[in-house]
């Protein structure tokens, strides 16, 4: 199989792109994929910068190394010789998306090149940071390749090994465990159902002591406001929330959204919804029709069938009540309009790769069922842009385009304040000032189509 760093390197050579002098291309031209030091220049373009809800007009914005260095009006702002520029004709650039509550495949179970094509999807659907939610042995190590530009892939955050049910026995094994992913360097702590409350709050002294955070499920044994109260950094899937308030199978009333806002902003946490997949585990998606999403195609074909299983065995329960279930669902979209209304910070998220949720390209499933529940364009992009910044404020700075800030965009054709499907038709992904324009992730994806025929 020939190395997507082999293919980029031979475009490089074919294209000419490496010359002493200035070069301005068509954002769709193949090739611009540079690590070395020469500054890459967006010309003519439309910023839509995330830190207010507004459209800059006409900016040039230059790239030196993995950082915005410069922005400004086209006429004020002066290009680096030797740059490589890159003509927008009017185009719209934003941060690059976040997937925050994602996974990176285990090394050791995976099926052969699987790893390396999650990492690429990632990027083909515009997500260029990733909140990996299950740690794996080598995790660490593939993160730094990644940094190291060794391999291609979005920035990872990565919880270690969960906190459940089946890992842990007792207090004593979860303060123990706290102890070592901290040593080993796990960015958070996953948490998983199972634990019971004396192992959950020592897990959380713990963390408390050496200053790591944790996120992920609410234990049945531990239940949300008890979560929230011990610091739980993140909800993930809104998990908790509907059992709190009794509603799985009767409409929630707004008495019973207003007091679960309250107790979020209470305690500080975020919330990763999680939208679409949920849809699928509750049994209130369409069969028909996420068994036909396209993207399947990039997934391989054992994958594939497990998935098909899961529907099957699903149609097939006793307990399958197609009713409840989408009562349920509403319930949900209540929610997180309600949540997000309140003040509660989003973060996006998909937990790809999951039921039918394919890395980077399950944001169109997601974005849809956000903007269903009643979130504006603006406060969807900003949960999977400034909001993940704010979230990692303290790792690094990125999500909003701003000069000193991490280089990592993604251009449309289009504004997406006006239609977000425009962010499935991107003209390419620039992620630590690496630029992938649209031929080199199509030529990637149809590769990884023919793999899994």
């Amino acid at each position: 199989m020939k190395s997507l760093l082999s293919i980029i390197t031979l475009l490089l050579l074919c294209c000419g792109s490496i010359q002493g002098q200035d070069t301005v291309i068509n954002p769709l031209q193949p090739g611009i994929f540079t690590i070395d030091d020469r500054a890459i220049v967006f010309k003519n373009v439309n910023l839509i910068p995330m830190d207010r809800n507004e459209v800059v007009r006409n900016q040039t914005v230059i790239i030196e190394g993995d950082r915005i260095s410069k922005t400004g009006p086209d006429h004020e702002v002066s290009i680096p010789a030797g740059a490589t520029v890159i003509q927008a004709d009017g185009k719209y650039l934003i941060p690059g998306l976040a997937e925050m509550h994602g996974h990176v495949p285990s090394l050791a179970s995976s099926p052969e090149r699987y790893l390396e094509d999650v990492l690429f999807l990632y990027l083909a659907g515009g997500v260029t940071t990733v909140r990996g939610m299950l740690g794996h042995p080598g995790q660490l190590r593939l993160k730094e390749q990644i940094e190291k530009s060794i391999l291609p892939g979005p920035n990872l955050y990565l919880a270690g090994p969960s906190f459940s049910g089946n890992s842990v026995d007792s207090p004593e094994e979860a303060s123990e465990r706290v102890f070592q992913q901290s040593e080993e360097g796990w960015d958070l702590l996953k948490v998983h159902p199972g634990l019971t409350l004396e192992e959950y709050r020592a897990m959380a002294e713990s963390a408390r002591t050496v200053g790591i955070p944790f996120a992920g499920h609410v234990p049945a044994d531990v239940g949300l406001e008890e979560a929230l109260r011990l610091g739980q950094q993140t909800i993930d899937h809104l998990d908790g929330y509907i059992g709190y308030m009794d509603a799985f199978d009767e409409p929630v009333t707004e008495e019973e959204l207003n007091e679960v806002v309250e107790l979020t902003l209470q305690y500080d946490a975020w919330v990763v919804p999680t939208m679409a997949l949920w849809e699928t585990i509750i049994g209130a998606a369409d069969h028909n029709d996420i068994a036909g999403y396209e993207e399947l195609r990039f997934i391989p074909r054992e994958i594939r069938e497990e998935w098909m299983g899961y529907l099957h065995n699903q149609a097939a329960s006793p307990g399958y009540d197609p009713e409840s279930n989408q009562i349920h669902a509403e319930n949900r979209l209540k929610l997180l309009k309600a949540l997000s209304d309140g003040g509660v910070p989003i973060l996006l998220g998909t937990d790809a790769p999951q039921l039918f949720s394919v890395p980077g390209l399950s944001m169109q499933r997601e974005i849809p069922l956000m903007e269903r529940a009643g979130l504006t364009p603006f406060e969807i992009l900003e949960s999977g842009t400034k909001n993940v910044g704010d979230y990692f404020s303290n790792r690094d700075d990125f999500g909003i385009i701003a000069e000193g800030y991490r280089a990592d965009l993604l251009l449309l054709p289009e504004n997406p304040l006006n239609d977000l499907s425009v962010l499935q038709n991107h003209d390419g992904v620039m992620v630590r000032g690496i630029w992938f324009p649209r031929e080199v992730i199509d030529e990637k994806l149809a590769e990884i189509e023919q793999a899994y025929r």
